[in-house]
């Protein structure tokens, strides 16, 4: 099948399709003597387990390595045990980021909690003053932490 159909069978913009060819996720296909990438089923099951793997947030570099795992099928599957419950550490740590920044906005929703002008905005005034030096080291590390090894 041609780019496009693969695209329409995984549900997958081309352009995506292209950069995991270029990050070498997909294996290079054959050509035709149009030049014409042809793919297989093959590419289409890989392609699926990426697209899966990407929208459970796992970054391209654990992406390769669970690649790496599933085309070696005889192998000992203990190092995708590894990488999952890292994974999953992982979120659980943005989650408690992300409950700490919801707290966080909360607080700075309560500092308005009136239509006025928006001179007398609390929200504004509070967010025209420097943070607290541990609100602001939870900020950032809630922001700055969304990738992972």
């Amino acid at each position: 099948m041609k780019i496009g159909e693969l695209a329409k069978t995984t549900h997958t913009q081309v352009e995506t399709i292209r950069y995991y060819e270029r990050e070498g996720l997909l294996p290079e296909t054959v050509r035709t003597e149009g030049n014409y990438r042809i793919y297989s089923p093959d590419h289409a099951t890989r392609l699926s387990f990426i697209r899966h793997c990407r929208s459970l947030d796992m970054t391209l570099n654990e992406i390769r390595t669970l690649l790496t795992f599933k085309d070696a099928p005889q192998g000992d599957c203990a190092g995708v045990n590894e990488l999952v419950d890292a994974h999953i550490a992982h979120v659980a740590s943005r989650i408690k980021e992300l409950k700490a920044l919801e707290r966080q906005l909360k607080e700075l929703r309560q500092t308005c909690t009136e239509s006025k002008e928006t001179n007398q905005c609390g929200i504004l005034a509070e967010l025209s003053v420097p943070p607290r030096k541990s609100a602001a080291l939870k900020s950032i590390a809630g922001h700055i932490s969304g990738t992972h090894a």
